[in-house]
């Protein structure tokens, strides 16, 4: 019965846990470049490079300064499109989109 019940509320909207999704910042580039998540969820970057990166989207989100083997994250909320870039690497670009 318990396990009926667990299946049932986890089946409704909004009840179902918020995942993790993990972005890797090597090689001076974001994998994945882009990357679908839904409100709620934790992105998190990890910095495998020796440098220095930031994970900045305008007015969204900014990590500051994620040092070489640091890692540093954000809970998405509301819907849209964020394309971010490192602003210490210019060419540095990727997406999140919240649904």
């Amino acid at each position: 019965m318990k396990r009926q019940l667990l299946t049932a509320l986890l089946a409704l909207p909004g009840l179902a846990a918020a995942a993790t999704h993990t972005v890797v910042i090597e090689d001076m580039k974001f994998h994945p470049t882009a990357l679908t998540v839904k409100a709620g969820d934790k992105v998190v970057w990890h910095n495998k490079d020796i440098a220095p990166h930031t994970a900045t989207a305008a007015g969204r989100f900014d990590s500051k300064n994620i040092a070489g083997g640091k890692s540093w994250s954000w809970t998405a909320t509301g819907k849209g499109r964020h394309d971010y870039v490192c602003t210490y690497h210019l060419g540095m670009k990727a997406t999140v989109t919240v649904e």
